[in-house]
Formats: C-alpha cells, structure tokens, sequence
C-alpha cells in the first residue's frame, strides 16, 4: 500500500511540472512583462520535471528502454518541426518578398516612391475619411509602409470620430489626408471611380517632408510657350512643377537687368525670336554665379544664344531630325526615342518611349572644365537623320546635305564655378539649303565673364549647369502626359535646381487596357468549347486506354 500510494503522489507531482509551466507561460505572454510570478511558475515547472525525471530513470531504467527512445525521436522531430515553421513565420513577418508578375508591375511602387519612402526622417501618416476600406487603396497604402516604418495609415469613419474629421476640415466622404507632425495636406478624394493615386501621394509626400521650396522662373516675350492654358501651352507642365514643391513665375529680361538671386532654375520654354543681347549676357552672368539654366530650342528658330552655347560646347543643329521606324502611326518629322544616357534625369527610364515633334539635333565638343552627358538619342541610320530639306514632301535621306544617325537631341552639362571655359573658334556650320531665318549681325565682342570676382548665388552652390534640349513640343498640353515625356521634363527641372538628395525616376505606370473584345458567337464557342468538347475529349481518350488494356 506505501509503494502504490507513493507512486501516486509522484505521478501527481509530475503533472504539477507541465502546469507550472503553462502558467508561466500564460502570465508572461498576456501581460507581456516577465517578472517575478511568471519567472517562478517556470523555474518551479522545470524543476519539478527534472527532478521526476531523474528519479524516474533511477528507479526503473526509464532512459533505457526501447518506447522510451521512440518517443524521444519523436517529440524531437516534432519540436524541431515546430522551430523551423516559427522561424520561417518570424523571417516572413520580418523581410518582406513580393512578386509582380504583372507587365507593367503594376502592384509595384515606382522607384521614386520606394526612394522617398526610404529617406523619410519624419513620421508620416495617411488618414483615409471613409466607411468602406476599398481593397485597392488598402494594398497601395501597405505597398507604402513595407517600405519604412516612418509611414502609417488608418481608415476613419467620420461618425464615429467627429472630432479628428472637424480637425482635418473633413467635409465628405473619401477625403485623404497626409500628416506630418503639424503639417497636414489634402492628397485627393477617392470614390468609386477613382482610387487612391500613387502619383498624388508621392508628390503630396514630397511636399509637405520638404523644408524649401526652390523657385522657377520661365522666360517671357520672345514668342516662348504660354504659361497658361491655350493652344501651344506648357501649363500642365508648370503644375506638374507646382506638384513638386518649386514655385513657378514668369521672368521678363527686358524689363529687368538680371536674374532674380532667388532663381534656382531657369527656363527658356521654345523661344522663336531673337533675344536681346542684354538679356544673353543676363543668363551668361547667373550661369557664371551657379545659375542653371533649361533651353528647349525648336527647329528653324533662332534666340541668338550660340555666344552662351558655344561656351559650353554646345552646338545647334538648324536641320530636322527624321525617325522613319516607328510604326504607331507617327509621322516621321515625330523623333521616338528609346535610347537614353547615363544621367541621374534618365535613371530608371531603360527602353521605354519618350515623344519629340520637329525635334533640332545637337552638337556637343568637349570644353575643358565643363562635364557633359548625351540625354536623348535617336535610333542608328537608316532609321533616324538629320534632314535639311524641310520642304520636302518625300524626306530621303541625300548625302551630303543630310547628317546620319544617330543624333542628339538632349544633353546635360556642369561646370565648377571655378573652371573658366576656354575660348572656342566659332565653329563653321555644315552645309544647308535652308537660309538663316534672320539675317544675323555681327556684335562687338563682350567679356565672357564680368570683371572681378562674381559671388555666387547661394553660398552652397558649388558648380553651374546647362540643360539643352532641341524640343519644345514634347512639354505642351497633350504631349506631356505621354510616355516619358513629363519625366524628361521634370527630372531635368529637379536635376538642374541641383536638389539631388529627391528621387529622380519615372512616374507610376497605369493599368494597361488588356480585354478581348469577342461576339455573343464567340463568347458561346468558347464556353461549349471549353465546358463540352475537351471533356469529351479526355473522355474519349480514357476509354481508348482502357479498352487497350481490358
């Protein structure tokens, strides 16, 4: 009777083990703080079943037996199991990998989201004003988080919270807002038919992260692209600018003698007549300051700036470039270009599509102190050359007269502001039927730089630079959404206000339009096809087998 009741009080001591241990367990893990109680449940639970352990392989060999080893092996493999499927689950938890199969990666963020995201050094948050959570917008918004843990997003209903929607200035249903410590910015409303734009909250992003905002002036008065809207107008390109966070104004250099001091970048938009020799030294003094300058120069025009481009190495081509292999219904005088340089503007642009009507070649020579990148090229002869007849109604290639490919028809530079360019020979221009659109005279000879030290324009500038595209076209209303054409635009504006710490990539892709339009005929083959014959098929083909083989 001792032996049989003492037996039983250690069968019951042993199970006292495992619930120690479950109770520690239980007690840390819900309150999530491991201290004394839950700290003693353990250590009890593991006592005790140490101590009946060893009393029990002493007693009756227990170590030894073969059921013993058996379970043994199998309650290792199964902790084991166990470990590996926990570390996977904490791997998988931890490091994200996705993959978008999709053509157009389309459940990818851009390169120039994924590179804001990274370098947020302030908490954001995104607050969606809506009943419903839309699945879309919800995978778009993880898609942002997964890439720093500076952002996060939350759904409201505003009834249940009046208070945080009358502290926004919610007024309807499906408003977005992006906080920033005390910055708030309304991103867009959303509603059924249009969803959470990647765009929108990228550059709503950029703005309300960034500390300055960097002014744009484009120049006016010489025939240039209009600002505003209208036929020829470059205005959705001055909000794409206003998106980015530059303040955008017209510049007139024949009412003022300089560039404005707060001018980061400025534009020459398509001037088609000639500029004052004023306003030319103007733009060659703020270059010579750290300015930065964008020409876009179209075909037959001439704004008289060959003494500022010359000093830079840069050539215009009076000729028109011809691309004769593009088969999207383009006329050949429309340059469609898929080749670009190795440039921080044309980062992540690979193969894809950028447009350029009645686009000038150019012409690059090196200048000692000034570093130059080729930005856009066209395609090798036979299918692109410069054409000189531009009244030809049949564009051959003739030699002589013609320049073949492939051309330049964009190129960024930079020069130290220390460097001072060398003087060039006036470089004598290749033969042309076409004459000159004004008669040019000759000006007296000016210095390249004014006398004496010029200060720069911001103590931290350090160097100057030049973008020179031989197009306007690409950047009016209608052409600048296609393609590659607002990136071009954009990047070179961004690139040249020399804020190199924003992204440079290309925009978000859109959802591509891939369904097949079939007739009611069609559409019933197909499902007769699809839900009778194949299985009668494989039927068929089942029964020959097993006749063969009866």
């Amino acid at each position: 009777m001792k032996i049989v009741a003492k037996r039983t009080l250690w069968k019951y001591l042993f199970w006292l083990g495992p619930f120690f241990l479950v109770a520690g367990l239980t007690a840390g893990l819900i309150s999530r703080h491991w201290g004394a109680i839950p700290l003693a449940f353990l250590i009890a639970g593991i006592a005790i079943l140490g101590f009946c352990l060893i009393w029990q392989t002493q007693r009756t060999n227990w170590w030894g037996r073969r059921s013993t080893q058996a379970g043994t092996n199998a309650m290792v493999a199964t902790l084991a199991v166990l470990a590996i499927l926990g570390f996977i689950n904490f791997l998988g938890t931890r490091y994200h990998l996705r993959t978008d199969l999709t053509d157009t990666q389309i459940f990818t963020l851009a390169p120039q989201s994924r590179e804001l995201v990274h370098s947020l050094q302030k908490p954001a948050k995104v607050w969606v004003f809506d009943v419903n959570r839309n699945p879309q917008d919800l995978e778009l918004l993880e898609n942002y988080r997964r890439q720093s843990s500076n952002f996060k997003f939350e759904f409201v209903d505003p009834q249940t919270r009046p208070g945080l929607a009358d502290k926004f200035g919610v007024k309807d249903y499906g408003e977005v807002y992006l906080e920033s410590q005390d910055r708030r910015q309304l991103v867009q409303v959303v509603n059924p038919n249009e969803r959470l734009s990647e765009i929108r909250l990228t550059n709503r992003l950029q703005q309300i992260n960034s500390t300055t905002t960097a002014k744009v002036y484009l120049l006016q008065g010489h025939g240039e692209r209009q600002l505003a809207t209208g036929e020829g107008a470059i205005s959705q390109a001055v909000q794409a600018l206003s998106d980015k966070n530059f303040t955008t104004s017209a510049l007139n250099l024949a009412e003022k003698s300089a560039v404005p001091d707060d001018a980061a970048v400025v534009i020459v938009p398509g001037a088609k007549k000639a500029l004052f020799d004023n306003e030319v030294k103007a733009l060659q003094t703020y270059l010579n300051r750290g300015g930065n300058l964008l020409l876009m120069i179209d075909p037959n025009t001439d704004p008289k700036l060959d003494s500022l481009l010359q000093e830079w190495g840069v050539r215009l081509d009076n000729r028109l470039a011809v691309n004769v292999s593009n088969n999207v219904g383009l006329g050949p005088a429309v340059a469609l270009v898929t080749e670009y340089g190795q440039h921080p503007i044309t980062k992540d642009f690979g193969n894809s599509i950028s447009v350029y009507p009645f686009a000038r070649p150019l012409e690059v020579t090196p200048v000692p102190g000034v570093e130059s990148t080729t930005l856009i090229v066209t395609k090798p002869y036979p299918s692109s050359w410069a054409e000189s007849d531009l009244q030809s109604e049949n564009l051959q290639f003739n030699e002589g007269s013609d320049r073949k490919g492939p051309l330049t028809l964009g190129v960024a530079l930079k020069r130290k502001l220390s460097a001072k360019p060398a003087a060039l020979p006036t470089p004598t221009p290749n033969p042309s039927p076409l004459p000159s659109p004004t008669t040019q005279t000759k000006a007296s000879p000016t210095p390249r730089f004014p006398p004496g030290p010029t200060p720069p324009l911001s103590p931290t500038s350090t160097e100057s630079r030049l973008v020179v595209l031989g197009n306007s076209d690409f950047a009016t209303d209608g052409l600048f959404q296609q393609q590659l054409n607002a990136d071009v635009f954009l990047n070179s504006v961004t690139w040249l206000s020399q804020q190199d710490q924003q992204p440079l990539s290309i925009r978000p892709k859109e959802v591509k339009n891939r369904r097949i339009n079939i007739t009611g005929m069609q559409a019933n083959l197909l499902a007769l096809s699809s839900l009778v014959i194949l299985p009668l098929i494989g039927l068929a083909a089942a029964t020959v087998l097993w006749w063969k083989r009866r």
